[in-house]
């Protein structure tokens, strides 16, 4: 959470979207701090996706304002956002299937350092591979670079989409439920790629999960959405311990 001295990393201001008198997102105010891990949780329809939605750009807010590092850009377009430092991930997958893991990860390396893209397979820019080879590393796919994307099982596949959204080199990342579709046995790497996120690299993490033992592990913070208001944020011992929430969730145990 940032402190009174502190900028942060996103602000959230009174956000609302409404479709006609319906509030889908309802005078949403939230803080990420520098180096912040912050779940996103609720029922299902409570507004995480289209709280995301007004965060990326993607919908323009009724009322508030979104800021990231203390700069307005409530009304940016996302690629104007995404250059702001703010990257996201979305509940289905997207990458580049004919092409090879270390190809996809160069091509969004070589997109954010901006240029022609003509000829990129044949790049010998050193300094892409190399920046390829860090990220290749950092989401640990390094022994399959050479791999078809296409061919990935969907945990892989779900590393390899942090891997293209580090080389837009984000400082705020919107996970958007990464463990949707993943086997239970590839859960715990794929946890241990999203923790590696922040550490030691001033980055904050804002991530809608539905897997609460994955929230537990890895969240600094857990804030509860309920009808597209905010209903809790705080850590998640307090927040699993708070009797509203639990009337959130109907009464089931979080």
């Amino acid at each position: 959470m940032p402190t009174a001295t502190t900028v942060a990393a996103l602000a959230v201001r009174g956000a609302s979207w409404r479709i006609g008198a319906v509030p889908i997102v309802d005078d949403v105010t939230l803080d990420l701090g520098p180096g912040e891990f912050v779940a996103l949780i609720g029922p299902n329809g409570a507004g995480k996706t289209s709280l995301f939605n007004l965060i990326s750009g993607l919908r323009r807010p009724s009322a508030g304002r979104i800021l990231l590092g203390g700069h307005d850009v409530t009304a940016l377009a996302p690629h104007l956002r995404a250059r702001h430092g703010l990257g996201r991930t979305f509940q289905t997958s997207a990458v580049f299937g004919s092409l090879t893991i270390a190809e996809n990860i160069a091509l969004a390396v070589q997109a954010r350092r901006g240029g022609a893209m003509r000829g990129w397979r044949r790049s010998t820019d050193r300094d892409i591979a190399a920046r390829a080879e860090e990220i290749l590393q950092r989401v640990r796919l390094e022994r399959h670079a050479t791999r078809i994307a296409g061919s990935l099982a969907h945990g892989e596949k779900r590393k390899l989409e942090i891997a293209l959204l580090l080389a837009g080199e984000p400082r705020v990342l919107l996970l958007d439920e990464p463990m949707a579709g993943v086997s239970l046995e590839d859960v715990p790497a794929l946890v241990e790629v999203i923790r590696g996120l922040t550490a030691g690299s001033g980055r904050s993490v804002l991530m809608v999960e539905h897997h609460m033992d994955v929230v537990l592990d890895l969240a600094d913070r857990v804030a509860v959405l309920h009808h597209g208001a905010l209903l809790a944020c705080d850590t998640p011992e307090a927040v699993m311990a708070d009797p509203f929430v639990q009337q959130a969730y109907l009464g089931e145990q979080l």
